[in-house]
């Protein structure tokens, strides 16, 4: 997909998935954005590619408007924004609950997501549409024993997508998840000797599934991406309607 004189943004950008992105959507000619808690890594990132770098906590009130402004007075638009940031927990949220790390896992995986859709959608309607790309995961699909809070942030991200996709579409401006299964980034880094054997997605294959999506994605899809498969839209089942309405019986609710 051809994206010269296009300008992406990509937030949790300094490393993993957020890097290869930076580095996929730069490739195809677009003028890079990378946004990241670790400014240094950043601007690493941004000055490699010959775009910019931000530092941020994406998490807070107001940070993604303030950098979609920066974007834009730098640029001069905005038409695709990849909003990965993300965090693990370190608990389950079920009985021992660390509140401060709760609110912290939320902030950055689900407020982020809400605050960078708020921010972009007036900034892509100035560019004439857009697409925004936000990182749930598997865990947004399937629950994950053990890893409750993480699972039910990114639930938070399929639903918010799957609602905000139609919701824009017919403003040309796309809103699609990409829902990597386990992936060998930073994230699990801690936790890497658990997945011996295990088959692991590399940062690259979630930017190639990136890149699928910006070619053909459609609004409010949800994308898997498995190792050995071909990425591609998730199938949600329909939920079930009410069933036959039947008449209540003859003197039903009458005095007896």
């Amino acid at each position: 997909m051809d994206l010269s004189n296009k300008v992406a943004l990509v937030t949790g950008g300094a490393s993993g998935i957020g890097a290869a992105t930076a580095r996929m959507l730069a490739g195809k000619g677009a003028r890079v954005a990378v946004v990241d808690l670790d400014e240094a890594g950043a601007k690493s990132v941004g000055d490699e590619l010959g775009g910019t770098g931000f530092g941020g906590d994406v998490s807070a009130v107001g940070a993604m408007a303030a950098i979609v402004e920066d974007v834009e007075q730098q640029y001069g638009r905005l038409d695709v924004v990849h909003l990965n940031a993300g965090i693990v927990a370190g608990q389950s949220g079920i009985e021992d609950l660390d509140v401060e790390g709760y609110r912290k896992i939320v902030g950055v995986n689900v407020d982020h997501v809400v605050f960078g859709v708020n921010a972009a959608v007036p900034a892509l309607r100035r560019a004439g549409g857009g697409t925004i790309v936000a990182t749930a995961s598997l865990a947004g699909l399937l629950p994950i024993p053990g890893n409750t809070l993480y699972t039910m942030t990114k639930h938070a991200v399929v639903g918010y997508v799957r609602s905000a996709g139609p919701a824009l579409a017919g403003e040309g401006i796309r809103v699609v998840a990409v829902c990597p299964g386990f992936a060998d980034t930073p994230l699990i880094a801690a936790a890497k000797d658990r997945f011996a054997g295990f088959p692991l997605l590399s940062a690259d294959d979630v930017a190639n599934a990136v890149d699928a999506i910006l070619e053909r994605g459609e609004p409010g899809e949800c994308w898997y991406v498995q190792p050995g498969r071909e990425p591609g839209p998730y199938g949600f089942r329909g939920v079930p309607g009410p069933g036959n309405h039947q008449a209540p019986p003859t003197g039903a609710g009458e005095d007896v």
